[in-house]
């Protein structure tokens, strides 16, 4: 599927082959345009993330891969997004605002109070965990220059959790002599051999 994507602030330098978050979920630019670009994403990542949900105007989340001693102002996100969660609500208090989406039980492992998750590609604490409920204060400026004042309970939102807490659980899994659950690569390599 291709993306055409029209935006200003990001295109500053931008050129074929160069990655781009889009909701979270790196792409490759493969056409510049006046006011924009094009990125293609395969069957895999359109089943994994909110992005095959995606109507002509809808609007998205841009961002540009960190450089090499740029200031980081929230944690590692990748662009490898997870999976998606279920947005719930959306709560105003005060200024700020209250979000909870449901995660998948396959992610929720990795996402503790006070830790970071990525949501659409915005880098957030979590504030409340409920089981597969997470709650984030949102504050003005992030509501305002993000699409999450968009949604609507039912919509889906790319989810990546923490990368260290995958490492942590992968080094744990080896050093108990198991696979570590969701470890695609390994399970692909083992399947159908006799144990």
């Amino acid at each position: 599927m291709r993306l055409t994507i029209a935006a200003e602030r990001v295109l500053e330098d931008l050129k074929v082959g160069d990655s781009i978050a889009v909701n979270g979920v790196c792409l490759t630019v493969v056409k510049q345009r006046g006011d924009g670009f094009e990125a293609e994403a395969v069957g895999e990542t359109l089943e994994k993330t909110n992005l095959g949900d995606l109507q002509e105007g809808d609007p998205v989340n841009l961002e540009r891969p960190l450089r090499v001693g740029d200031r980081l102002g929230g944690h590692f996100v990748q662009g490898h997004v997870n999976g998606t969660a279920v947005f719930r609500t959306w709560t105003r208090r005060g200024e700020n605002f209250l979000l909870e989406v449901e995660l998948p039980e396959a992610l929720s492992r990795y996402v503790i109070l006070e830790g970071s998750i990525a949501l659409d590609g915005i880098s957030l604490t979590v504030a409340r965990l409920n089981g597969n409920r997470v709650g984030i204060n949102i504050i003005p400026h992030t509501a305002s220059a993000t699409n999450l004042k968009y949604r609507q309970p039912g919509d889906r939102v790319n989810v990546e959790v923490d990368l260290i807490a995958k490492y942590v659980e992968r080094l744990l899994a080896a050093h108990a002599g198991v696979k570590p659950a969701g470890d695609r690569e390994a399970n692909a390599l083992t399947e159908g051999v006799d144990e």
